[in-house]
């Protein structure tokens, strides 16, 4: 029963940090934040649209760490699973700081720190897209929570190796005794390459 548990536990642990990377990289791709900037006539006004990429290069970044994290999550054991699991506890506040920082930040602040001042005089509206930095932070809460799960129990978890080790075990089983009739097979095969099935019988006996 503690192994099957153990199983599940790994399994959410490897799932949770895959969902919360591929959910970073989905998120950093898309618009976050359209800026208008108006400027002096006769000028016309200037939509940018920045993603979450633009506003936050850390996320599609953890969103990389977290899905090697997940597969490094069923080839490592012991300590190294363990590293894995803080490595991904680190990246998912990161992430959840990147989502959670877009939303209180400042959108013409953002908009000059990515685009530049623009012209003299011009002024800027900007409308952040609030549902792409939230899911950020809740890819970030969840690689948290899957990073934390390893750290504590991750050492007790199966890997990959047990299956090998049980084949090196069933190798290592001592082979059965000979039969008369695998003796008889044996003297058959000898007479077939001409040679005499008798030669050492009475000195093995």
């Amino acid at each position: 029963m503690d192994t099957v548990s153990d199983r599940r536990e790994l399994a959410a642990a490897v799932v949770g940090l895959a969902a919360a990377g591929g959910l970073a990289l989905s998120t950093g791709g898309q618009t976050w934040l359209t800026a208008t900037v108006t400027r002096p006539q006769p000028l016309p006004p200037v939509t940018e649209q920045l993603t979450g990429s633009a506003l936050a290069p850390l996320v599609p970044a953890g969103g990389l760490v977290l899905l090697a994290a997940a597969v490094a999550l069923v080839a490592v054991r012991g300590a190294g699973r363990v590293l894995v699991g803080l490595l991904a506890a680190v990246a998912g506040g990161v992430l959840g700081w990147s989502g959670l920082r877009a939303l209180g930040t400042d959108g013409a602040a953002a908009v000059a720190g990515v685009v530049g001042s623009g012209t003299p005089g011009s002024t800027v509206t900007t409308a952040v897209s609030a549902a792409w930095p939230v899911l950020a932070l809740v890819a970030g809460l969840l690689a948290v929570a899957a990073g934390l799960l390893t750290v504590l129990r991750g050492r007790t978890w199966p890997g990959m190796g047990r299956r090998y080790e049980r084949s090196t075990a069933v190798a290592a089983t001592p082979a059965r005794r000979p039969t008369d009739e695998d003796r008889a097979l044996d003297a058959w095969r000898a007479l077939d390459r001409g040679e005499d099935p008798t030669e050492g019988t009475v000195e093995q006996r």
